[in-house]
């Protein structure tokens, strides 16, 4: 059921409203029969706003809710009424979604902190009343502005899962039973490719009085960049995870080749990604002995942190999450200095 409720991708048709027309009118009461313009403003049209909401963790509300207006404005009328504006639209959006114009591909709004709003699209305009217009030599004007359209288009909806560590790692590399093992979180587990078929969330508690956010990121396999497998579906959920765990399991045929591979995917989608902080997690420690670690150790990059675990019998997990909270805390650390 949770895999049909994650939706992180949708397309959808958004238009604000349309100003009112100014009013053309002339005061007129029992002793004036011909009094000055006095025709009121159009209202403004509704806007579309995003607000983040910490509450939410899919884009399902707008799997079938693919068009969506905002109010227009009301016309203005005779002795300088204003027009009402049209009814703004609120949508409430998971954090870390981002919105793109579908003709263009441009990142138009992103959403990463709770209660954060984005106007997206601004209503139009309401149209000025014929009181504006009148002067020295035009004390009748018989014309007012009539109301700014509205703007509107298809938008892609994207969310890209936000989370303190990101797990990366090819299918069956031992993700979502780390996630389950550390956490509260559980995923769905088997023995057979991409059993993990949407990201998975966990929170992490760390000796006692802190925690952090885990993501179980789908497998990635060789060429995902292009398309193949789950391709970019996923890719880009780890683009919101602050640091990078990388998992491979001791019984690869070549530790350091996987893990080359995984890195160069991030880097053909987005170099960046090479800019996080990372550590390689070797999975099912409990198979080999001391011996065959250090000649696998030997074999790795000196500069790489990695650490031998097992998520069965618990060896090694602790270390994981101490190596995990240095880079963590790093990083909360960054973030308070940046909101001083």
């Amino acid at each position: 059921m949770a895999d049909r409720n994650f939706i992180d991708y949708v397309k959808i048709f958004l238009r604000s409203g349309t100003g009112g027309a100014g009013s053309v009118h002339f005061y007129r009461d029992a002793r004036t029969a011909k009094g000055g313009p006095d025709g009121g403003d159009g209202g403004a049209g509704g806007n579309i706003v995003l607000v983040g909401n910490r509450n939410l963790w899919t884009l399902l509300p707008f799997r079938w809710r693919k068009h969506i207006f905002a109010g227009d404005g009301m016309p203005g009328g005779g002795n300088n009424r204003f027009g009402s504006a049209g009814e703004t639209i609120t949508l409430d959006v998971p954090l870390g979604t981002v919105v793109k114009d579908v003709d263009s591909g441009e990142q138009l709004a992103e959403i990463t902190k709770h209660g954060e709003e984005t106007v997206l699209l601004r209503g139009g305009r309401g149209g000025q009343g014929n009181s504006h217009f009148k002067h020295s030599t035009n004390q009748t004007p018989m014309y007012a502005q009539p109301g700014e359209m509205g703007r509107e288009g298809w938008f892609v909806f994207e969310l890209k899962v936000l989370a303190d560590v990101g797990l990366v790692g090819f299918p069956n590399a031992g993700k979502s039973t780390l996630l389950s093992v550390v956490s509260a979180a559980k995923p769905k587990i088997a023995n057979y490719t991409f059993t993990t078929l949407v990201p998975n969330l966990g929170i992490v508690d760390y000796r006692k009085t802190h925690s952090f956010v885990m993501a179980d990121i789908p497998g990635i396999i060789e060429d995902a960049h292009l398309g193949k497998g789950l391709g970019v579906r996923f890719l880009r959920h780890i683009e919101r995870n602050a640091t990078l765990l990388f998992l491979v399991p001791c019984d690869a045929d070549n530790i350091l080749k996987e893990y080359n591979v995984l890195l160069n995917e991030l880097k053909m989608y987005n170099p960046e990604l090479l800019d996080k902080p990372r550590i390689l997690g070797i999975s099912k420690a409990d198979l080999i002995d001391d011996e065959l670690k250090e000649m696998i150790s030997s074999e790795l990059p000196e500069d790489l942190s990695h650490i031998y675990f097992s998520s069965v019998t618990g060896q090694g997990v602790q270390e994981l999450k101490d190596n995990i909270w240095k880079y963590v805390s790093k990083n909360l650390e960054m973030n308070k200095e940046e909101f001083k």
